[in-house]
């Protein structure tokens, strides 16, 4: 079973973590053919997707051993525990409530609680997060908003939520950014409805193109 080091450690490497909401199980589970498709093996089903939980058990079953199911948008400690049992490996939430976050590492499993200013993020991490989400992050200024969280604050890990597209990629990756949360501006919901699938993967290939250049560009600055 692949272990919580093991998820957190594979986000890291592939630094993008798609947010997939949609009216429909039906789109969300082709946004994930998608994402996929575009090489992104990560993938985290909001709860607003109408039957999330037996997606999530639906695609665990189906990509095990190909990619890693997380949930998002998981509001409490019991959505949490349903998201688990369905096969999430990793649970986001907007927001950070420590009876979720208590839940999900009790059974070891990735949690990534939501928090925007330095105090929630400092209390995110003393609770126990993996990553800390920093949403929503484009409305305080985006990767220059991020860079200055982390000046106080470098051993957190933090995974920006909004506003990130492959034209942003590169600004919160040189930010220090862990991995990126990646919402409408790749699950594009438009075009999914028109069958533009295509659309999605072409992105998700440029998204991991800006997130290995970027990370190519600080390597050599450290150099």
């Amino acid at each position: 079973m692949t272990t919580r080091a093991d998820v957190c450690r594979a986000i890291e490497e592939v630094g993008i973590v798609p947010v997939v909401r949609s009216p429909s199980a039906a789109l969300a589970a082709r946004a994930v053919e998608a994402v996929l498709a575009g090489g992104i093996s990560i993938f985290e089903i909001t709860m607003t997707v109408p039957g999330a939980i037996e997606l999530i058990r639906a695609l665990a079953d189906r990509f095990s051993g190909r990619a890693i199911v997380g949930a998002g948008t998981v509001l409490t400690a019991e959505q949490a525990r349903e998201c688990i049992e369905a096969g999430a490996r990793f649970i986001v939430s907007p927001g950070t409530d420590m009876k979720t976050i208590e839940a999900v590492r009790a059974r070891d499993i990735a949690v990534m609680p939501g928090a925007l200013t330095p105090t929630e993020v400092i209390a995110a991490w003393k609770a126990g997060a993996d990553m800390v989400k920093i949403f929503p992050c484009s409305a305080l200024g985006g990767a220059k908003y991020l860079k200055a969280l982390r000046g106080p604050l470098p051993d957190v890990k933090m995974l920006p939520t909004g506003g990130v597209s492959p034209a942003t990629a590169g600004e919160y990756i040189a930010a220090g950014a862990a991995a990126l949360g990646v919402g409408s501006e790749l699950v594009d919901v438009a075009a999914l409805e028109a069958g533009e699938d295509d659309v999605i993967a072409a992105r998700a290939n440029a998204l991991r193109t800006a997130v290995a250049d970027a990370r190519a560009k600080l390597a050599r600055l450290e150099n």
